[in-house]
């Protein structure tokens, strides 16, 4: 599902990742851990195209994501690939406090112009799926903070995206909601085949993952 060498990134003289090289399965759940400044959200941010590594071209840079490569692509191009085929979920759900559950996990589906009436049906399916069916028109500030991030789990999937990526997606969360969002994320991988790389500092979700990468000073070791 991901294949990426030499990826390296640098800001000004800070030299954070130095050649990293990632292979990921379609279906793996994979964590990615090490101590805080070893690179780990910088790397998931570039897998994601939120941010660009430092001269690809000089370093020979290769990121593909289900053999599609986009380090070349324009502001607009990975706008249009990040909407099809990549979900996020960081630390903070980062829902619009504006707008209901709903309205958030609809807004990935709007931005691409899919059909609204099929996708109302997706997003009910997902809130069934997640347990958070009875808070669907509930604005963020009505739903206790695991409940909002089951919210930002759903809007993550809504799209039917080939990969999700993972920041510290409990980092906010009580034991037992960690516990509860981490057999989430198996339950969704085995009914949707969804592939999730997961940056995380929670040693128990690191051991159940089907594979755990280590990054020390910018590198995975």
């Amino acid at each position: 599902m991901i294949r990426a060498k030499k990826i390296h990134k640098s800001y000004g003289d800070l030299e954070v990742l130095k050649g990293v090289d990632l292979h990921i399965k379609e279906g793996e759940v994979v964590s990615i851990v090490g101590e805080s400044g070893a690179g780990k959200s910088t790397l998931l941010q570039i897998l994601g195209t939120l941010d660009m590594p430092t001269q690809p071209k000089h370093f020979g840079t290769e990121i593909a994501l289900d053999g599609q490569s986009f380090v070349n692509m324009n502001d607009r191009q990975l706008s249009r690939f990040r909407n099809q085929n990549i979900g996020f979920v960081f630390q903070y759900h980062q829902l619009l406090p504006e707008f209901t559950a709903l309205e958030n996990v609809l807004l990935p589906t709007r931005i691409a112009g899919k059909n609204e009436k099929e996708s109302l049906e997706k997003a009910y399916r997902l809130f069934e799926d997640l347990n958070i069916a009875d808070r669907i028109h509930h604005k963020p500030n009505e739903m206790s903070g695991g409940e909002a991030q089951r919210a930002a789990v759903a809007r993550a999937l809504i799209n039917e995206p080939k990969i999700i990526y993972a920041d510290e997606p409990t980092g906010n969360l009580d034991s037992k909601n960690a516990d509860d969002l981490h057999r989430l994320f198996f339950d969704l991988r085995d009914k949707y085949n969804q592939t999730f790389v997961i940056v995380t500092h929670n040693p128990n979700l690191a051991e159940i993952t089907d594979r755990k990468l280590v990054m020390k000073d910018g590198m995975i070791i």
